[in-house]
């Protein structure tokens, strides 16, 4: 089990991506292929790995693979796909393409990646938008939100997908028992919601799902709903609201645990407390988004993903490949031939009501 690693993906490439990649094949024992300019990433691979002297030492399955061209942060997404060929990205991704990796994981322009990803491998059968998934703590378990970005402009039978490949992932990854979908909304009740939101929640309610029905945006933290229905616009203002204010939260708290000798010392004996509350809030420890939908697998890391984060993102993909869920939802979406080929009838019919 081979995955290929942008190693030029991010804000700290190439030391995170190959300082990651050296820890996930000594942990969970994956191989990978590192991608991008091959004398910087032999360079940095020297800092963290070094010919065992005897011939005892596990020696890291890590193979080095020249791309000359790198995708920059400010380039139009298009540009890995029409004019940078040799990418990092565009030459992982082909090594998904014609099964030397079972994975891709990458850390850099969102954008890029998700264009590539989707030319190159194409989509699951039914799919006809991939989307993107992240994991994210509440007070109970983690929930997945689904889409967080990669399509903007949705209809009513995006959304259906992105359940069915919500509810794949809650089941085969998190391992959630029959898990509880919510449909993001203005309200609970059926009739809030923009014109998206009613005619989607029409559909989904007649699926065999635990479709609890509409949710706020305050409920997705509260830990009572195990997936989290969107489209990629209102998504991902959602993760980007939440990030802002878990880090604002934290610079917040710690200047009032800093204003004066006795908070500082109530901050001394929390101490503990509070390194637990930032492991848990760690996005790091979730390694990144999951492209669900794609006939590949791929996992697009933080644009400031550190070395623990891309470790974690390999760890996932290597968890989808085992998991087989690319298959799942294969299989749920040839379950559900019948109702998703009706699926435009029925919204006529609502819309017309």
């Amino acid at each position: 089990m081979r995955i290929a690693i942008d190693a030029m993906g991010g804000d700290h490439a190439p030391h995170a991506p190959v300082h990651g990649t050296v820890e996930a094949v000594k942990r969970f024992g994956v191989e990978a292929y590192l991608v991008g300019p091959e004398e910087q990433i032999n360079k940095e691979l020297s800092k963290w790995y070094q010919k065992p002297r005897s011939k005892k030492k596990a020696i890291p399955s890590i193979k080095v693979i020249n791309a000359t061209e790198v995708v920059e942060m400010t380039d139009p997404a298009s540009i890995a796909l029409r004019r940078k060929r040799n990418s990092s990205i565009r030459v992982a991704a082909d090594l998904v393409r014609r099964g030397d990796a079972v994975a891709v994981v990458s850390a850099g322009h969102t954008g890029a990646v998700m264009a590539t990803t989707k030319v190159i491998f194409g989509t699951l059968d039914g799919i006809s938008r991939p989307a993107l998934a992240m994991v994210m703590p509440t007070a109970k378990k983690p929930v997945v939100l689904i889409d967080i970005g990669a399509n903007i402009d949705c209809k009513p039978h995006h959304l259906t997908n992105f359940a069915i490949m919500g509810h794949c992932y809650a089941t085969e990854i998190l391992k959630y028992e029959n898990p509880r979908i919510g449909l993001l909304s203005i309200g609970e009740e059926e009739t809030k919601g923009n014109e998206l939101v009613l005619k989607a929640h029409e559909i989904l309610k007649t699926f065999p799902f635990n479709f609890i029905g509409n949710i706020d945006g305050k409920d997705i933290y509260s830990g009572d709903y195990d997936v989290v229905v969107t489209d990629g616009f209102v998504g991902n203002v959602a993760l980007k609201v939440s990030e802002s204010t878990a880090e604002h939260m934290a610079k917040f708290l710690r200047q009032e645990l800093n204003s004066t000798p006795i908070t500082r010392i109530g901050a001394a004996l929390s101490l503990k407390a509070y390194k637990r509350l930032k492991m848990r809030m760690d996005y790091s420890n979730y390694g990144g988004a999951y492209l669900l939908g794609a006939r590949g697998i791929c996992v697009v890391g933080h644009g400031k993903s550190s070395a623990k984060a891309i470790t974690n993102a390999i760890k996932v993909a290597a968890e989808i490949y085992q998991n087989k869920v690319n298959e799942r939802i294969q299989s749920m979406m040839a379950e559900f031939k019948e109702r998703i080929k009706n699926e435009r009838k029925k919204i006529r019919n609502i819309g017309n009501r």
